[in-house]
């Protein structure tokens, strides 16, 4: 690949190897180009650098895209389907009651589905809903003898716990849909945000130290009168983790935010397999029904010692016995009448396929230097190791493979790296990896992160202001304090418990907003406020700070509350 395009760029060089130009990059001595040749080298191997990077992430970013897309198209198919067969079902055999009453399942429908695409849904409030409305349309359709006022429909609603007129469908049928479309939702966002860093972090910019090094490795032989002398790999190693180092960072977060892609897909081939949950709900939800219809007489006796006696209806009215209006029992599918899976596929499939493609994704940013130098791209193989290009000569390259990660490159002998400055850019996708695998770590244990208790995080969010207080400290300028909050929206703190009580109000964050999120090292961040004066003196916190912080917080507690 590489070597074609070395082709294009020294069309123009005639080998002609003399005491030539003083070259900035290439070894001083003979020479067979000149300064004007080595900068257009320099264009081209930031150019095949880049290049090379996209096509090596190709199949990851592919991966990550297409399964997105699939299981996006299924869900959303299945919640379809799964509407229509129960619309179906409920109109052949409850006909014109059910019509009449049918808005009180398209809202369930409607609200399951707007969870699902990120609406901001308390999934326990609205199914408690659901059953509430339910049981007034069913006790006036069993009590149509009666005039039902909306002031005795709202007494009905306080004994509903009480009455359990529905048996025990409603508690099982909620904990089994709020857990299901709980990892359903979050691991399609988890496939949206590996896709979205895959692809953001895969158009790597080049430093001039990489591009200085990229242009000695690739192109200094043609300088040098070697065309056909191809890198030693071991050099070509340490420029690659040169290069990269920032995007090794990036792998140990990479990795947690896999395993836990992997946990919630075991979960949704699992107990929290939402294709078994949604496709028998219309036979659970007529059960409940039928628990009704059979308990009516009951469920009549115990509403009006608690809510009094309804007026009679008018005489035409009255003489209509219950069986006359709602007496129809509920007959399910047949196998052979089952509408077909979701997408053309089952949930099954996608799960075994997905697994397998996030396995091989592991530890691929740290892996990307190995993978670029292999003998039919950039280097001459471990076969060659005297006959290679080792930066100054064709011989063996003798200098130690440097470890990956930023710290790792304080002595790379190939690319200039400032350990000291990380990659915002790439900080900012570690802090999206990082919120993302706590949300599925949650899911993974069936909570919904948006619905924990907001008075323990609001104790964990004042812990985290307070360790904000260290960068300041340290000397770091304090963009990071906007990660306090992000703590507070996203529950960084771990896998306790949820309350599932009202919503955070928080909203969903993606990587590109992330900027001055905090991480483990300090942060410098991009020029936005000007030079800093790195002779000024460090002045300690001021005492007001985490009073501030301590009151804001507490107003943002009560404001979501």
């Amino acid at each position: 690949m590489l070597h074609l395009l070395k082709l294009g760029v020294v069309s123009m060089v005639f080998f002609v190897c003399l005491a030539g130009e003083h070259l900035r990059v290439c070894p001083q001595g003979n020479t067979c180009c000149t300064q004007e040749m080595e900068d257009k080298f320099g264009q081209q191997s930031k150019q095949d650098f880049e290049n090379l990077v996209d096509e090596m992430s190709h199949e990851l970013r592919s991966t990550f895209v297409s399964r997105h897309k699939r299981f996006d198209e299924f869900f959303l198919e299945l919640l379809e389907n799964t509407e229509r067969s129960l619309n179906e079902m409920f109109v052949r055999t409850y006909g014109k009651p059910y019509m009449q009453n049918s808005e009180v399942f398209e809202n369930l429908f409607a609200e399951l589905k707007r969870y699902y695409t990120g609406g901001n849904v308390n999934l326990e409030e609205m199914l408690n809903d659901f059953w509430s409305r339910l049981l007034e349309r069913m006790f006036t359709l069993l009590n149509s003898q009666y005039v039902i006022t909306e002031d005795y429909l709202e007494c009905i609603s306080k004994y509903t716990d009480q009455l359990k007129p529905f048996g025990d469908v409603p508690r099982k049928l909620k904990a089994q849909v709020t857990r299901a479309f709980i990892a359903a939702r979050t691991f399609v966002q988890g496939l949206s945000v590996g896709r979205e860093v895959a692809q953001r972090v895969s158009k790597v910019s080049s430093t001039p130290a990489c591009i200085r090094a990229m242009t000695k490795m690739l192109y200094c032989p043609f300088c040098q009168g070697m065309p056909s002398v191809k890198p030693c790999k071991n050099y070509c190693l340490n420029v690659m983790k040169g290069c990269l180092a920032n995007q090794a960072d990036l792998d140990p977060e990479w990795n947690l935010y896999i395993d836990a892609m992997l946990l919630v897909a075991q979960r949704l081939e699992g107990p929290f397999n939402i294709e078994s949950v949604m496709e028998p709900i219309d036979v659970k939800i007529s059960e409940a029904i039928m628990n009704m219809q059979d308990n009516s007489a009951q469920v009549s006796y115990r509403v009006f010692q608690g809510c009094g006696q309804p007026k009679p209806a008018g005489m035409t009215r009255s003489t209509r016995g219950v069986s006359d209006v709602f007496n129809a029992r509920f007959r399910p599918y047949s196998p052979e009448e089952r509408p077909t899976t979701a997408a053309g596929t089952s949930l099954d499939r996608l799960v075994l396929d997905i697994k397998e493609k996030l396995k091989l994704s592991k530890k691929f940013w740290s892996n990307l230097p190995e993978a670029m130098c292999v003998e039919d791209r950039v280097t001459a193989g471990n076969a060659s190791d005297d006959e290679c290009w080792n930066g100054h000569t064709k011989g063996r390259y003798f200098p130690e493979v440097q470890k990956d990660g930023l710290t790792n490159q304080v002595n790379n002998p190939e690319v200039g790296v400032d350990i000291t400055r990380p990659d915002t850019f790439i900080r900012q996708q570690i802090m999206a990896l990082r919120v993302m695998t706590n949300k599925l770590k949650n899911a993974y244990n069936g909570n919904d992160i948006y619905f924990q208790d907001t008075s323990k995080q609001f104790v964990k969010m004042l812990h985290a202001a307070a360790l904000q207080l260290t960068f300041v400290k340290s000397g770091s300028t304090f963009p990071a304090v906007c990660s306090v909050w992000l703590v507070f929206c996203h529950g960084v703190a771990g896998d306790e418990g949820s309350s599932e009580g009202s919503s955070s109000g928080c909203t969903e964050i993606s990587p590109t907003d992330m900027d001055g999120a905090a991480t483990e090292a300090p942060v410098v961040e991009a020029d936005r406020s000007g030079p800093v004066d790195d002779s000024a003196p460090l002045r300690a916190p001021s005492v007001a700070l985490p009073t501030m912080l301590a009151l804001s917080a507490l107003a943002l507690h009560r404001q979501w509350r």
